[in-house]
């Protein structure tokens, strides 16, 4: 397909608390719900198509699609590629921290017992080239380190544009290939 949609899921209490989910399996918090399902009436609002939402399993990520498939009827499968980066080390600990900033420019560390970002761009990258090659037009409901590995594969980004990329709760992007 020539393009899709990418929704990162609603508000956690660690991103309240400016903690670092990655991997970790965190609840919506009532705003998050309440964000996604703004989401799914924003979706239908702006006329936006899809033939499928794909989804991380993580449970935030996963309440988030059920609420846009609840409000737009479009169907929703897990796809395990989608899973957060697991940061190792760094989870939990300060979104905003120095230290975790300058990590994500080293591209090959595993953060001690996560996942490195050439891994992450690997399945991520494979999955957009399935998605392109694909007949489908999907939404993909994911994470803010997912986000920026997707955000990537369609622009040249330095490692600090890389390293200091994100987007909002719920916030909806397209992507054309």
């Amino acid at each position: 397909m020539n393009h899709f949609y990418f929704v990162r899921h609603g508000e956690t209490i660690w991103n309240v608390e400016n903690k670092i989910c990655g991997a970790t399996d965190i609840e919506l918090t009532k705003k998050g719900h309440e964000q996604a399902v703004e989401t799914g009436e924003k979706i239908l609002k702006e006329g936006i198509k899809a033939d499928l939402i794909l989804t991380s399993p993580l449970v935030r990520a996963s309440e988030t699609a059920r609420h846009i498939s609840e409000i737009t009827g479009i169907p929703v499968k897990v796809e395990e590629r989608l899973l957060e980066q697991n940061f190792g080390r760094y989870e939990s600990t300060p979104r905003d921290g120095k230290e975790f900033h300058e990590a994500k420019k080293d591209m090959a560390s595993r953060f001690g017992t996560g996942e490195s970002m050439l891994h992450l761009a690997q399945r991520i990258y494979n999955l957009l080239d399935d998605i392109k090659a694909g007949d489908k037009v999907c939404i993909l409901v994911a994470h803010n380190g997912i986000a920026r590995i997707v955000e990537s594969y369609f622009r040249e980004m330095d490692n600090e544009e890389f390293s200091s990329f994100g987007i909002k709760n719920c916030e909806v992007r397209r992507y054309d290939f």
